[in-house]
């Protein structure tokens, strides 16, 4: 069964997003992009480059970790103010929303029903994990069914913002096992958790 991928870039103080939920990494963005924090991206990561990105920059590797993005509306209408109904044509591609009438671009999926039923459906089928890209409201709705969380980490603080999981999210500890990380001179990381799986020890006495 493929893996719900939690896939995310976050400041050390837990945010995905400035207050007005703008992509950090844009040309407008509180983030710019360190060289090496690019390189280890397209070498590890090719897949989650954007099209026009991975045009731009030469990338034509198909990527080993996903086939298929997820993201919400919010996150969605990034790309769709930059002028692009599929930011990643390399993909299968599904957008959750109840108030998109109609999906703007016929190779993007639209889905206005249980998120969580939709990708445990997605669980099941064959192929690459499925990489959720965001943002911070579906992956409070997805809470649940996130198996892997990798942050890609910038050295940057910025006091208020979009939270990993939302403003709306819902407290529910859960324990990370750190399987692997990279950390980057430019001081940026990616650390790689999967969710521990908890064993409940039961004591029998006469």
């Amino acid at each position: 069964m493929r893996k719900l991928v939690y896939f995310i870039a976050a400041t050390l103080d837990g945010f995905i997003a400035g207050p007005d939920g703008s992509d950090p990494t844009g040309p407008d963005g509180f983030w710019p992009i360190p060289e090496d924090y690019l390189k280890h991206l397209i070498a590890e990561y090719p897949e989650t480059l954007p099209g026009p990105a991975r045009a731009a920059l030469g990338v034509t590797a198909e990527g080993t970790h996903f086939d298929t993005v997820v993201e919400g509306r919010r996150s969605y209408e990034i790309g769709l103010d930059a002028g692009l109904t599929d930011a990643y044509p390399h993909l299968r591609h599904l957008v959750f929303s109840r108030t998109l009438g109609e999906s703007p671009d016929p190779a993007v999926e639209l889905v206005a029903g249980d998120p969580v039923a939709r990708v445990r459906e997605l669980k099941q089928e064959d192929g690459k994990d499925v990489w959720l890209v965001g943002g911070g409201e579906l992956a409070a709705s997805l809470y649940g069914e996130i198996d892997t969380l990798i942050l890609k980490l910038s050295p940057t603080t910025i006091g208020a913002g979009i939270p990993l999981f939302g403003r709306k999210a819902v407290f529910d500890p859960c324990a990370w096992t750190l399987t692997d990380h990279t950390v980057l001179a430019s001081g940026a990381a990616y650390l790689t958790y999967e969710r521990a799986t908890t064993t409940v020890k039961v004591t029998v006495t006469d």
